[in-house]
């Protein structure tokens, strides 16, 4: 089965109702105002409105003037109007399930489109993958790939992700060097959480 043509916004109607959704079921405890969320997708202010909208008609998010819990409120005495996920929604908890699954199929696209383009010796997801917004990248890939084709690779993922992907290109030679003097940067990801995608090396 080719999974390359795998699009979210063909599950669910648009790109910014698939970012929204992305964004409400990964971090349903957070809050966001109107504003913050065409900012953080990427998407224009009319067609966010339009779809939260729907999404409320849905039952899936839910408006508030109160307190919001997001640490990106300006002030806690600020009652604007903001969003959040409705965990009480019935098919929460299966979209859920769907958005973790189509991510899966997104990744594998990425990995698949930086291998053919390239002769690629590791890669492994780190960072936001892996819950861990302070490591120093997201995505490390061993190997010799031309960067214009990985950009290229790399900005649809971010394109159907909706945020900015950090990812770092090491040469195998300096991989390997690297790991022998014991590179604090490099050993930062090689010993915490990650996800590997590809394993040449036998890291």
């Amino acid at each position: 089965m080719n999974n390359q043509g795998f699009k979210l916004e063909q599950l669910f109607g648009s790109k910014t109702r698939a970012r929204l959704l992305a964004l409400f079921l990964q971090h349903p405890e957070e809050a966001y105002f109107v504003r913050e969320l065409t900012r953080k997708i990427d998407a224009q202010l009319n067609s966010v409105r339009r779809e939260l909208q729907n999404l409320e008609e849905l039952g899936i998010i839910v408006e508030r003037t109160d307190h919001p819990v997001s640490k990106s409120t300006p002030s806690l005495s600020d009652k604007k109007k903001y969003f959040i996920a409705n965990p009480e929604f019935m098919l929460f908890e299966d979209l859920r399930g769907l958005f973790s699954k189509a991510s899966i199929f997104l990744k594998n696209n990425l990995v698949q489109g930086i291998d053919d383009n390239g002769n690629i010796a590791y890669l492994a997801f780190t960072g936001r993958f892996v819950g861990n917004a302070a490591a120093p990248t997201d995505i490390l890939i061993v190997g010799d790939i031309d960067q214009k084709s990985l950009q290229k690779v790399v900005s649809a993922f971010e394109e159907e992700m909706g945020h900015e992907i950090n990812y770092t290109l090491m040469p195998k030679d300096e991989f390997l060097y690297r790991r022998q003097v014991t590179d604090r940067f490099l050993f930062s990801l090689l010993e915490g959480e990650k996800i590997v995608m590809i394993d040449r090396v036998q890291v």
